[in-house]
């Protein structure tokens, strides 16, 4: 007959079959919990400048907590400086001169622009990136307005979402993009 452990002072319990039993199930469910928070769901695209050519790649890796966006641009593909990033509504870009076909950002509880606004920050909002003196970007940017599956902040759905960076930098507040320019 097994005895569990004495807690605080107390008298130990002898182990039933029926405890053995619930404390199994209970591991059972928290080890295959723990294994799925482990695994990240992932998503890697290209991304294509105005000219519909491919300047480098998105992997998204997705959690409960939000998205985490690394953003990897070859040399050339920005000008240098601070550039305003945005998660779109829609994930078409087939209109590469302007972007417009991917809409407004997710914007799915109806808040005001921006990191800094007391109103805001909507569900597209991101800080910026910086591209260096050659024109490339490496960055690592995290959200947790969004998903990358499920619920209504999902940027995976029917008609997906847009990574859209812009000619300059967001400056977090102003209505409706933060000053940041053409969608490039």
């Amino acid at each position: 007959n097994m005895v569990a452990p004495a807690i605080e002072g107390r008298p130990p319990k002898p182990e039933t079959p029926m405890r053995s039993m619930i404390l199994a199930a209970l591991a059972a469910i928290a080890i295959p919990a723990i294994a799925q928070a482990q695994t990240p769901e992932t998503l890697e695209t290209p991304v294509i400048d105005t000219k519909g050519a491919a300047i480098g790649r998105l992997v998204l890796r997705g959690g409960a907590a939000g998205v985490v966006i690394r953003v990897q641009l070859q040399a050339g593909a920005l000008a240098p400086g601070w550039h305003g990033v945005h998660l779109h509504a829609v994930g078409d870009c087939s209109d590469t001169e302007k972007f417009m076909n991917s809409k407004a950002h997710l914007n799915h509880d109806n808040r005001k622009h921006g990191l800094l606004n007391g109103e805001g920050p909507d569900n597209g909002d991101l800080p910026n990136v910086f591209a260096a003196a050659d024109g490339s970007v490496n960055a690592e940017l995290f959200t947790p307005f969004a998903r990358l599956s499920g619920g209504t902040t999902a940027l995976r759905k029917p008609d997906g979402s847009a990574f859209i960076i812009h000619a300059s930098e967001d400056d977090h507040a102003t209505q409706p993009i933060g000053n940041a320019g053409a969608r490039v």
